[in-house]
């Protein structure tokens, strides 16, 4: 159905019926959402579920097949320079000159955007405290770890005072300490009331700090909810058990263990849910055993996103060890 203008103008971002098309490539096909201001949007999907691409035409970097989009009120597709003026981004790749210092890429940004140079000092000195980023401004980019070049990053998309801030990855390839330091440059930048759109692969970086959460798969908006709406929706505890042969036998014998909801097999790996898992962990160890499989190991745990988004799709947004897959780059930018 079709949504009126003054509608769309309600939220930060907006999209109705948006389409992407790479010649028979479908890489967003139909997505409807509504961003509300202010708020962390969490974008989960897999390597080429359409994420990256959907940041793109949500930033006018590309144009769409068919449908609309709207971002703090404007229509990225027939007002794209209004678009642009409201908007900051950080796209995966950070294009940072590595032989100017932060300072000068910053006040350069500013330039670019029409402020003045009083305008411009004065924002440098407030991102400074914003984010985290101190005395490094005064060196070169090309001596900056990778963490400290995705905070300049987050910088720079900050210099003109955008509404809105789409955020592509923003943690990928970065170690553990330096991934919380962007959480907290996130939530920073949230407590000043700027929107945030968050694309990630990672499931803790959705979990802890996005509001709401769209799941996307194939170019499709699967669902979205709070992350406890969503794992809530599972309604059990979660049972993995991981075995070297004999996946199909031993779901049989587990599926008989009182208790067990439901139980799915994804290669040598048995999902079981239960509403009490504590309660069934032990009977359905036996039921391992009592049926000749070896099992590799054995956890209990609470419904994760992934647990929603395996439930929906048959399965993982990430790879066995956690890590998403190196994202590959096509020519057509195609996510």
């Amino acid at each position: 159905m079709s949504v009126g203008l003054a509608a769309m103008t309600t939220a930060a971002v907006r999209t109705e019926s948006l389409r992407r098309f790479f010649d028979t490539t479908k890489a967003v096909d139909g997505v409807d959402l509504a961003v509300d201001p202010g708020e962390i949007y969490g974008f989960l999907g897999p390597n080429g579920a359409g994420k990256s691409t959907l940041v793109h035409v949500l930033c006018t970097l590309l144009l769409p097949t068919s449908g609309r989009a709207e971002v703090a009120g404007f229509d990225v597709a027939s007002q794209p320079l209004e678009v642009r003026l409201r908007i900051g981004v950080a796209l995966q790749e950070a294009s940072l000159d590595p032989a100017q210092t932060g300072n000068e890429l910053l006040r350069l940004q500013g330039r670019l955007y029409g402020l003045t140079k009083s305008e411009t000092e004065q924002r440098l000195r407030e991102l400074t405290q914003l984010v985290d980023i101190g005395p490094a401004l005064g060196r070169r980019v090309g001596t900056y770890s990778g963490g400290m070049r995705r905070r300049l990053d987050l910088a720079v998309a900050l210099v003109h005072n955008p509404e809105v801030v789409f955020l592509d990855e923003p943690t990928t390839g970065l170690d553990p300490a330096s991934r919380v330091r962007v959480w907290d440059e996130v939530r920073r930048l949230n407590a000043e009331g700027i929107t945030i759109f968050l694309t990630t692969q990672y499931l803790e970086e959705a979990d802890e700090l996005a509001h709401r959460v769209g799941i996307i798969n194939e170019g499709h908006l699967i669902t979205e909810g709070t992350p406890a709406e969503l794992k809530r929706s599972l309604g059990s505890d979660v049972i993995i058990a991981r075995v070297d042969d004999g996946a199909e036998r031993a779901c049989n014998a587990v599926r008989e263990v009182p208790g067990v909801d439901q139980v799915d097999v994804h290669g040598d790996e048995l999902t079981v849910r239960a509403l009490d898992g504590s309660a069934v962990l032990s009977p359905v160890a036996i039921a391992l055993d009592g049926c000749g499989v070896r099992v590799r190991d054995l956890t209990l745990r609470e419904p994760t996103l992934d647990d929603v988004f395996l439930e929906l799709t048959g399965g993982h947004i990430q790879s066995e060890n956690g890590q998403g897959e190196q994202e590959e780059t096509g020519g057509d930018g195609d996510d």
